[in-house]
């Protein structure tokens, strides 16, 4: 999830509900789209939440989409 829309490279605007955050305030969904291009990897079915001042990933998400994540201690 995003709150940055300038980081999206294709993005479909549509009202899709809302995500709860862990103080149970909501963000709105206003879309979808894939984040990347260029040089770098491309995350896709990003979503846009209005207002939301962090970027949030989901490393579940990323391994079930095929990526690779390593932990380094």
């Amino acid at each position: 999830m995003t709150g940055d829309k300038k980081r999206f490279i294709s993005f479909e605007k549509k009202k899709q509900g809302f995500v709860t955050y862990g103080d149970n305030n909501k963000g709105r969904i206003m879309g979808t789209g894939n984040i990347g291009g260029g040089n770098t990897l491309t995350i896709k079915d990003v979503l846009y939440v209005e207002g939301l001042k962090h970027n949030l990933l989901s490393i579940s998400q990323l391994c079930d989409k095929g990526f690779k994540v390593m932990r380094i201690t």
